[in-house]
This record gives C-alpha cells, structure tokens and sequence, in this order.
C-alpha cells in the first residue's frame, strides 16, 4: 500500500514539472517576441531626425554641392603637345658608329606632353588659363565631356601667367567672374581642375583664403613673374590644376589655380586674382597683348635695418635702384636711391605693389609720387609712359631678327643682383634664360651669367647688349665675355642656319 502511494506522487510531481515547463517556455517565447517587436522601430540605418547642432552643417554641405554643380561645367582639360630635338652624342655622328649601331642620321625628336586646366569665361569658346599650361606648345586640345577640341591661342601675357585660348565652339556653360578685392582671409574657397590625369577630371576640393597679397619669390617653386599679388589658399591644388577655377560659397570665379609649393599639395596654394586676369584677359581678347602703365625704374623693398638708415620710422616704401635713361622716371627728377611712399594718395607697402600698380594704370596717364630723399619728403608728378613687352624689356632681340636663336634672355644688373651674384664691381647685363639646346645651351651658358662685352665691345645694359647683337646674320659669330664665380670665360656663339 505504502509503494503505490509513493507511484502515486512520483506521477503527480512529474506532472506538475512539466506543466510549469510548459508555461515558463510559453512566457519566454511571449517575452522574446515583446522585445523583437520593440527593436524594430529602432533598427540600424533608420532615419532618425538630425540634431539642431547639425543642421548649419549640413546646409554648408549643401553650399558646397551647389557651388560644385554650378562651376564644374565650365571648368575644362587642356592637353598640349611640344616636340622637342634631342641631339645625338658626338660619337653618333661618325658614319661608323651610326651603321654599326643602326642609327639616323641627325638629332632626335622626343614629344613632351602637358596637363592643364581652363576656365570658360565665354560661351562662344574664349577659355582662360594659364600661360606656363599653353607656352611653346605645338599642339593644344581642349577637354569637354569627354570630347575633344583644338584651340589656338588668342593671347598671353608671360608677366602675369595669364593666356586665353579659343575652341570653335559655342554654346558653352560660363561662370561668373567675383570680385577679389572683396575676398576675406578665412572665406571658404573651392578649388576645380584636373590634377595628374585626365581621368582626374573636374576634381573638387575646398579650403579657405590663407591670404593675400603673396609672393612666390625665394619659395623654390620655381615661377618667375613679373606681377604677383598671389591669394594664398589650403584647398588641395596639385599638377594640372593650373589655370582651373578658384570659386567662392557663391559659385563665382575668384581666381585662377597657379602655383603651389613643392611637387604635389602640401596645403599651400596659390592662385591669380581674377581682377587682375580679367584686366588682362580683356586685352587679349581685344587687341591681342597687354599694355601696361611704366614709370622706369627698377625697385626693391626695404627691410627694418634699411629703413632706419634711411630715417624712416617706420618699414614702407620701395627703394630705386637704377632710374632707366630716358624714362619717365628720369625726366621727372626721380633719382637713385629715392624711396617712392606714396602714389595718387595710396600708401606703397613695397615693390611688388609699386610694379602692379603702376602696371595696372594706362600708359600717358599722370600720377602724383610723394618720395623720400635726403630724410624729407618731396611731391614729383611724372606721366607714365608704356612699359615694353617682356621680349623688349628682358630679351636681347625680339621678332625675326637672327640674334634670337642664340638663345639668351637677359636683364638689367641691380645692384641687389650683383650683390647676390657677388659681382659688386662688375658691369654687365644678367643671363636671365637660356633655351635648351640653343647654341649659348651648347656652350654652356647659365642663368646668372654676366655679360660683360659682345665681341670685344662693354656692355653696361640691356640697351648696349640689344645694339651690340643687333644686325647678326646667318652663321654670324658672336664672342661673348661671361663673369661667373668671380672668374671670366670667353664663349663664341654661332647664329645656327633656318632649317
């Protein structure tokens, strides 16, 4: 009796067991089921509302898609071809060598190719750019939604960097041109071109006005320019970004992609001010060149120890140098070692602001120059003149004449370049360029040579170098006395035959 009592509660514990079981396992899937249902609405990816704190943010994106989609069309790709001779190594002329190894007769040609970036700033195909990106090309193509176009050149001005070069296409999507003077340190700016490679076309990238006003003199980044009033900008700008587009929050063109420091961005860029390239592209456009305001004189800044000296209190001004014979300058009493302060009232800070704005003034106009001489003030009026070409200013020769295949380009000798050169004593005209296999390339001519004598006769300017090679025919040769590292060399260059 007792044994089948205890069969009796086995049975109904085990029965009690599974009935709790059971509805334990029907609670837990009720609850499992609860906390799916509440994790649904809060599921990765949902769209939730944006914080207050974002949304400026996210209206300045928004900014920086429209400026995009606005200046992107008028920013193109230009393509240029040079072809350039290679001569062959002297053991390659012997007829031997050359049969023996299956070689041609003559020098070799080996095609340079460049990448560059334009700007269309008419719709009937005028394109602005930069002149480095066009200079010496045989051929140049333009870029268009993946079409491509020849252009010829309009015009250049090597001064300032700026060309313009024309498609015979019209039609064309256009941006409006800003106004830089109105440009702020720390504005948003967007820089638009092609660096590296076509396949890198219209690549955007944005940054801020880092300054204005600059200089790429002493930076190593090899541009040499007669005018610069650089704005400065950490958008990322690299090869073949020059001549794009540099655009304001507003999608206008506020300048031009020029330079940067190094080889490729380091957050240090620089571009034309779009006031300065309209000026000149406006020239170009209507008479083919620039013509520029010229006073004739060649200046340098002062620093604090020079401005003391001079009894100045404070750093301003631009000092002369050299006062041009017969120049504008000169005939109104302007003389070496004057300091020019002022110009029609505006306050020169330095030489690089004389130059551009005096260039920035039509030749025959008048000016008012408050100048410092003998530790006092003193008023001049001069009229300006107009200032000659590069090729005139800085070239031995220009046009056809003969004495331009020398391959020389040279300028005055300042006395900060003789001081640089370590040539104080030294009269002469400065070696400025030499083309590459050009005969003065041949014979081993160098930028900062000085030319002292042209076949024997001394040469104190550019005026005495230009009459002493002027007249050179075919086959003419020249004998040059060159001072270099305080040593002088006698070089005999040949005027090469048009092939």
């Amino acid at each position: 009796m007792k044994g089948r009592k205890n069969i009796v509660l086995l049975f109904l514990g085990v029965f009690i067991g599974m009935t709790a079981m059971l509805v334990l396992s029907a609670n837990f899937s009720g609850l499992v089921g609860e906390v799916a249902a509440n994790r649904n609405p809060v599921a990765l990816g949902a769209n939730a509302p944006i914080p207050e704190e974002l949304e400026g943010l996210q209206n300045l994106s928004k900014a920086f898609v429209q400026v995009a989609q606005i200046a992107n069309p008028a920013v193109v790709t230009i393509n240029s071809t040079q072809t350039v001779k290679q001569p062959s190594h002297p053991f390659l002329n012997d007829p031997f060598f050359r049969q023996f190894f299956d070689i041609p007769e003559g020098s070799q040609e080996r095609v340079m190719r460049g990448l560059g970036s334009g700007v269309i700033v008419n719709p009937d195909g005028y394109i602005l750019t930069n002149n480095h990106v066009i200079s010496d090309a045989d051929e140049i193509t333009v870029t268009i939604d993946r079409k491509e176009y020849e252009a010829k050149v309009v015009g250049k001005d090597p001064g300032s960097d700026v060309a313009v070069i024309k498609i015979d296409k019209s039609g064309l999507p256009t941006v409006n041109l800003g106004d830089s003077d109105k440009l702020q340190v720390g504005e948003w700016v967007m820089a638009i071109g092609n660096p590296f490679s076509d396949e890198l076309q219209n690549t955007v990238t944005a940054g801020i006005v880092s300054a204005k006003g600059r200089s790429l003199s002493g930076l190593g980044s090899g541009t040499r320019l007669t005018y610069q009033d650089f704005i400065q900008t950490d958008a990322a700008i690299n090869p073949g970004n020059s001549g794009g587009a540099l655009v304001n929050l507003r999608g206008e063109l506020v300048g031009i992609n020029t330079a940067i420091v190094g080889q490729a961005n380091v957050g240090i860029g620089f571009a034309i001010p779009i006031n300065l390239a309209k000026n000149i592209m406006e020239q170009l456009i209507s008479k083919g060149k620039v013509t520029r305001g010229w006073l004739g004189v060649y200046v340098q800044s002062l620093d604090e120890d020079m401005a003391k000296a001079m009894g100045l209190s404070r750093v301003t001004g631009a000092l002369v140098q050299k006062v041009v014979e017969d120049g504008p300058a000169e005939k109104a009493g302007l003389e070496k070692d004057d300091i020019i302060l002022k110009i029609n009232n505006t306050e020169i800070a330095g030489s690089e602001q004389l130059t551009n704005f005096v260039a920035g003034m039509a030749p025959g106009a008048s000016i008012d120059m408050v100048v410092w001489r003998n530790q006092k003030e003193k008023k001049l009026s001069v009229k300006l003149g107009e200032r000659p070409s590069e090729g005139e200013t800085e070239a031995a020769v220009t046009g056809e004449d003969h004495a331009q295949q020398l391959g020389i380009t040279v300028q005055e000798l300042t006395d900060q370049l003789a001081e640089r050169l370590g040539a104080q004593n030294v009269s002469g005209v400065v070696v400025s360029r030499v083309a590459p296999n050009s005969p003065a390339d041949r014979k081993g001519i160098e930028r900062g040579d000085i030319i002292t004598s042209v076949n024997n006769k001394p040469v104190k300017s550019v005026r005495d170098y230009n009459t002493a090679v002027k007249g050179l025919k075919e086959d003419d040769v020249v004998l040059l006395r060159i001072f270099r590292d305080d040593n002088s060399y006698l070089r005999a260059l040949r005027v090469p035959k048009k092939k």
